[in-house]
């Protein structure tokens, strides 16, 4: 700052200079520091002695500018245009009123600033430091100034001597260190080439990595985008699929012929003014063939076949279900006529409820209804739907205009068993005396898929026993092994409960043999199956759409006959849980009789659903009636039991003998005739 006052328009601006000491770095050598601050802090002048400034600022790097005058354009141009009156400057009040009263002590700033010539870092002067500069040294200017240039590399003639090299040695030294020095370069560059290689392998392969998991399907969740999955959907041509190959679905097979002249000549129909039918529905249990059905269909037409399953429109991000459907619909009507096959729709065809889980489940449901009957013309395709939970559609899906006809495919029957056994057996080395018959009336209940089942378990057994083909032993192995569970022959029972066992199923066989409306018998064991030591199987001649009420009581007939049978031979003191489960069928034909089927006198021909919620004296009634049904039925059991004590004995030593019995062999015993083929 300058004084009121002064004359002189210029000031000089000393240069601070420093010394080791001031700097904590007294330690070091004095050439090499100079050299290090000439090259980093150009224009610092260090003193070689101990304190003390240099005598002149001359030859630094620094330049002493001008003290700014009262204005910017004064600043810019000087003086000599304001000598020539192009500039007048008036004089601030400040300074008016300060040459009025000369007494005041009031200065004028003049601001004054300094500049390095390389534009480097500046430096802070115009000050003093402190006395204790020992103490306090910059750590980044100690940093700097400590930093090491790198090793001195010293020459090869200063080598050859600290090493005390033999001067005849000196031409192979030196050879030998321009052989090593070009090898470590050449080596260098290896070294930076393969760096390179690796570098751009390794990152292909990042790359690769990438798109392969974009596409991996438990991972493309998180890559896939909605554009992505409107990829093309390819039909599929089966025409090695007809109704020849369903068996034992003969009303389903003729309601889907129709269907099939529908793709076949759809002129014929459209002629008249009708149209083709939106949708079919199949609906049965599982393993009926609705899905060989739907292939059937688009074999016998010739015409593309497109599979989805309904789990496949379920998705996590919002809208995918309903974008699929629209490409499926869309690459079908490009290629109608054609048939659009939905397996499990109840996944994709469920009940539209108000979910605040789910927002946007609907959204799917929705856009296959307007695909099916909406503004668009969908001609020429044809949706074939199959389920097995029907009662979990949607009403509008099942309405007339969407899915026009419902077709039933039920279990088959036993003719339908039949045929279905015997295509199977056509594909495995079997032997002529096999009769498909019986084992089709044996398997009341079964689907076509178990039956497929049967068949190949049996295939397996012959073959674990060596045998060159199927027998009718391996089949009925492999009934009883599906219906009771595998033997267990490692089971090792006690003489006490096997006879207990052999009396038990023989009461049963008895009661069956005796009783007029029973099932006839199939077969005796007392090989421990699955959770039973012995069963008794019935097989019914014909498969039974409705049963008689004398049918019923002889079911519970012989049911009783089992603990019958040990109370008599053991007494009732030694009568044992084996009839647990024969109680709990007796009890269930009973309750029905009184509650579903009004074959009570007491109570009538009205029904009881639910028990519970009937009046006391209701719910009494009805015990008692059952209790009624079940007394009497044991007493009818009894009675025969008691009558036929011989033939009881001697079928239960022959079970005991031979652990099983079939129909002809039970027949044998209980005639007295002896088992001499056995």
């Amino acid at each position: 700052k300058s004084p009121k006052g002064t004359s002189s328009r210029h000031a000089e601006m000393y240069i601070p200079t420093l010394n080791l000491k001031d700097l904590g770095l007294a330690d070091l050598k004095e050439d090499r520091l100079h050299d290090l601050v000439d090259q980093l802090l150009p224009g610092l002048v260090l003193s070689r002695e101990s304190s003390g400034p240099s005598p002149s600022p001359r030859n630094t790097g620094w330049r002493i500018s001008h003290i700014s005058t009262d204005s910017f354009f004064h600043n810019k141009h000087g003086g000599v245009l304001a000598s020539l009156g192009l500039c007048r400057q008036s004089p601030t009040p400040l300074q008016m009123v300060s040459t009025g009263f000369h007494h005041w002590p009031v200065c004028i700033q003049s601001r004054g600033f300094k500049t390095l010539k390389s534009k480097t870092k500046r430096l802070q002067s115009g000050y003093e430091r402190a006395a204790d500069t020992e103490s306090f040294t910059p750590s980044f200017m100690k940093g700097i100034l400590m930093r090491d240039k790198g090793l001195d590399v010293d020459s090869l003639d200063k080598l050859l001597k600290s090493k005390n090299v033999p001067e005849a040695h000196h031409d192979a030294f030196k050879t030998g260190f321009a052989e090593g020095f070009l090898k470590a370069q050449a080596l260098t560059q290896r070294t930076q080439d393969s760096l390179r290689r690796t570098r751009l392998i390794l990152l292909v392969l990042l790359l690769l990595g990438i798109y392969g998991l974009s596409r991996t399907p438990f991972l493309s969740v998180r890559f896939r985008t909605t554009s992505g999955l409107d990829a093309g959907v390819d039909p599929v041509h089966l025409k090695n699929v007809t109704f020849e190959h369903v068996k034992g679905v003969e009303e389903a097979k003729q309601e889907l012929q129709e269907v099939v002249e529908f793709l076949r000549n759809p002129q014929k129909f459209t002629v008249l003014g009708g149209k083709l039918p939106k949708g079919i529905l199949l609906v049965g249990p599982p393993g009926t063939g609705k899905t060989l059905l739907a292939r059937a269909v688009a074999g016998e037409a010739d015409v593309p076949f497109y599979y989805a399953s309904g789990s496949e429109f379920d998705e996590m991000f919002v809208g995918v279900g309903a974008s699929r459907i629209r490409n499926l619909f869309r690459e079908a009507k490009a290629n109608s006529p054609c048939v659009i096959f939905i397996d499990e729709l109840d996944s994709v065809g469920g009940k539209r409820i108000e979910s605040p889980m789910h927002p946007y489940s609907r959204q799917t449901i929705n856009q296959l209804l307007a695909e099916m009957d909406g503004f668009k013309p969908n001609e020429g395709v044809i949706v074939i739907g199959a389920t097995n939970f029907p009662e979990a559609l949607d009403n509008a899906l099942i309405r007339p205009g969407r899915f026009d006809m419902q077709v039933t495919v039920p279990k088959p029957d036993v003719k339908g068993r039949t045929e279905i056994l015997k295509w199977y057996l056509r594909k495995i080395k079997v032997d002529s005396a096999i009769e498909a018959e019986v084992i089709a009336r044996g398997t009341v209940g079964f689907s076509g898929a178990d039956l497929e089942n049967l068949v190949n378990q049996a295939a397996l057994k012959a073959a674990v026993d060596g045998k060159d083909m199927v027998t009718m032993k391996e089949l009925e192995f492999a009934k009883d092994k599906i219906l009771m569970g595998p033997e267990r022959r490692s089971a090792e029972i006690d003489q006490k409960n096997k006879t207990i066992t052999a009396y038990h199923e023989s009461g049963h066989a008895i009661v069956a043999f005796y009783t007029r409306d029973a099932m006839p018998i199939n077969k005796a064991t007392i090989m421990p199956r699955g959770p039973t030591l012995g069963h008794v199987s019935m097989l019914p001649e014909n498969d039974r759409w409705s049963e008689t009420r004398s049918q019923l009581l002889a079911q519970m007939d012989v049911s009783m006959g089992g603990r019958v049978a040990e109370e008599l031979v053991f007494g009732s003191e030694n009568i044992t849980t084996g009839a647990s489960s024969d109680f709990d069928d007796a009890t269930k034909i009973a309750r029905m009789m009184v509650t579903r089927f009004g074959m009570s006198d007491k109570l009538g021909v009205m029904t009881y659903s639910d028990v519970s919620k009937q009046s006391p004296e209701t719910q009494a009634a009805v015990e008692q009636e059952v209790r009624t049904l079940l007394k009497e039925s044991y007493e009818r059991a009894k009675h025969i039991l008691k009558t036929h004590s011989k033939e009881h004995k001697n079928l239960a030593e022959a079970l005991l003998m031979y652990e099983t019995l079939d129909a002809k062999e039970i027949q044998m015993v209980l005639e007295g005739k002896t088992l001499d083929t056995r």
